[in-house]
């Protein structure tokens, strides 16, 4: 438990430092870095040994959070190029067929495209001002950001420790046998306190749109919270099927980047949904 604090601490000295970046270009340069670290422990979660199938994935996973950041900059069609992408790799599977096989291709390819693309969601939070100038500010870009990461890790958080002190009944005991029913109200709860905490500072210190308004924050909070225990879960699923423990060691105490940011992936996803669908319901 030491060593697992000591990392989230560290953890979350690094995160202050990063949303410094937030307006540079190293903001989604070291989310891209974050991508294709997961991307990494996932290819070798598929066994991949294949080279050049290997840093295609990496370069799909990379590029795709950096196309996030300067898509309106680039005049690139992404369907030619995702085409152009499973194209390449069926070749190379072809071509060493005996140590690539195609779940290995169809599984790591959806890991380099999706993971990535739901991490960006961060830089399509900070430019919803940008998006939406009519709807929201700066101020809520960053809102979008901290409340995402909020809604991830405080459930999370929240919930091992409500686990430990009062957990007796088991949520999915086939899938994380730790995981417990009371652990799960808990880090509903506890995020939504947070979650409201942070509104009110924003409220009262920032200029954050009328447009976020604490009863949205509070049902987004639950449903956001029920949505990253999903993730953990199939994140879960995945290592039970398997056989591992953690995805990767260069967190001590966590496991590796996606066992940090399984549940960030549905999180962050499913906001920007949310948010989009909001936009479009009170822009007309």
């Amino acid at each position: 438990m030491k060593k697992r604090l000591l990392t989230a601490l560290v953890g979350v000295s690094i995160a202050v430092g990063w949303m410094f970046t937030v307006y540079t270009p190293a903001f989604a340069i070291i989310m891209s870095v974050v991508a294709g670290i997961c991307v990494y422990e996932m290819l070798r979660v598929f066994d991949v040994k294949n080279i050049p199938f290997f840093v295609l994935c990496e370069l799909t996973g990379v590029c795709t959070v950096l196309y996030a950041e300067y898509k309106t900059k680039l005049d690139i069609p992404l369907f030619p190029v995702i085409t152009g992408i499973v194209l390449l790799s069926l070749i190379i599977m072809v071509a060493d067929h005996k140590r690539l096989h195609f779940d290995q291709v169809v599984s790591s390819l959806f890991c380099s495209v999706l993971i990535p693309a739901a991490l960006s969601c961060v830089v399509l939070f900070r430019d919803v001002y940008i998006k939406w100038p009519d709807l929201y500010g700066q101020s809520d870009g960053i809102f979008f950001i901290l409340f995402a990461f909020f809604c991830a890790w405080w459930t999370d958080g929240f919930a091992l420790f409500a686990g430990k002190a009062f957990g007796k009944h088991k949520l999915a005991p086939n899938i994380s046998p730790k995981k417990t029913v009371e652990g799960a109200i808990g880090g509903v709860i506890g995020n939504m306190l947070m979650c409201a905490l942070l509104w009110y500072v924003f409220k009262t210190k920032f200029e954050l749109s009328d447009n976020i308004q604490i009863a949205w924050v509070l049902v987004s909070a639950l449903a956001l919270s029920v949505i990253s225990m999903f993730g953990d879960l199939a994140a879960s699923t995945i290592k039970r099927h398997k056989g591992i423990k953690d995805f990767g060691n260069i967190l001590p105490g966590h496991g590796g980047a996606m066992d940090r940011f399984d549940s960030s992936i549905f999180v962050f996803s499913a906001l920007y949904a949310e948010i989009a669908v909001t936009a479009a319901i009170i822009g007309g």
